[in-house]
């Protein structure tokens, strides 16, 4: 795995709970290194910065940083610290699922069956992998993510603008990209979308259709990709990316404790930028454990996702 760094646009939403009201961009020389490589960041004095700052995503750390401190001449802001789950895939499949109790496979193995009973005894399900293949996958995912509260509420469904499509193509092209559908009465419910570089394949994007949660379609798929990935030998990790939840926590075979770190140049418009999500966020997450320790935050959460 490489190690690079470019100048980028950094899009910073401003979120309240689930709630997307806003956003704003910074322009930040952005560390790329994969987590895995477990580097020490090198960070650029200020002056040898262009833009806004100095970004250094999923930086694995041995305990938790403190939201703001000044250091190395910037003001650093950690919004996001997290367990990064990935998959050794050169374990072997038959490895992999010893990984889970037996009460665990079996759980797997019968939503499995569940879905191929309602669909008619048979799995319906589909790889795409080729530039020609893209353009049908990203057309019925489309028609799931449109349905799923991450691209009603987050912003953060599968992107429908025409460059993602092209560069979906190129990495296609270059077989660094798996996309996968699972339909149901030859209707799509669920997508994921995984590019791939180095060895890596990134799960980016997971979504299903809302009014057949019940079959579980989101683990239904990823028990299927992974089956698949482990036989084709091609890829030697499946990383679940930032940000941790239970499916990623379910599925991943092994985990590092990472931190979003974010070195803002103390200039006027990228210190308040970041100083107000910092506020947002803190907001937030106060929110959040008032409404966890009354016992409704799930509650809502659920109202929230079906509006």
């Amino acid at each position: 795995m490489t190690a690079t760094v470019a100048l980028e646009r950094v899009y910073l939403p401003m979120r309240l709970g689930e709630l997307t009201l806003g956003g704003a961009n910074l322009r930040m020389s952005v560390d790329k290194t994969h987590f895995l490589q477990n580097h020490a960041p090198r960070i650029p004095p200020p002056d040898q910065v262009d833009g806004d700052g100095h970004l250094v995503r999923s930086c694995p750390v041995d305990t938790p940083l403190p939201r703001l401190a000044l250091t190395d001449g910037y003001l650093r802001y950690v919004p996001k610290q997290y367990l990064r789950h990935y998959i050794d895939l050169t374990m072997g499949w038959e490895a992999y699922q010893q990984q889970f109790s037996g009460k665990t496979r079996q759980t797997l193995r019968r939503k499995v069956r569940k879905f191929a009973k309602v669909s008619g005894g048979e799995l319906e399900w589909r790889c795409y992998r080729s530039a020609e293949e893209i353009d049908t996958f990203h057309r019925l995912a489309r028609e799931v993510s449109r349905q799923t509260y991450q691209e009603r509420l987050l912003d953060a469904g599968l992107p429908n603008s025409e460059a993602f499509l092209d560069l979906s193509r190129q990495r296609a092209e270059q077989d660094r990209l798996r996309a996968y559908l699972l339909f149901l009465d030859d209707e799509p419910v669920a997508y994921l979308y995984c590019p791939a570089r180095d060895g890596v394949l990134f799960y980016s994007f997971l979504g299903y259709r809302p009014d057949v949660a019940h079959l579980s379609p989101g683990t239904v798929l990823q028990w299927l990709v992974l089956e698949s990935l482990f036989a084709e030998g091609r890829f030697q990790v499946f990383d679940f990316c930032a940000g941790d939840s239970s499916h990623k926590a379910h599925f991943g075979s092994a985990h590092k404790y990472c931190a979003d770190l974010y070195f803002i140049r103390r200039r006027p418009r990228p210190l308040a930028l970041g100083l107000s999500h910092a506020a947002l966020d803190g907001v937030s997450g106060l929110a959040a454990g008032v409404l966890e320790r009354l016992g409704v935050k799930q509650r809502i959460k659920r109202l929230i996702r079906r509006q």
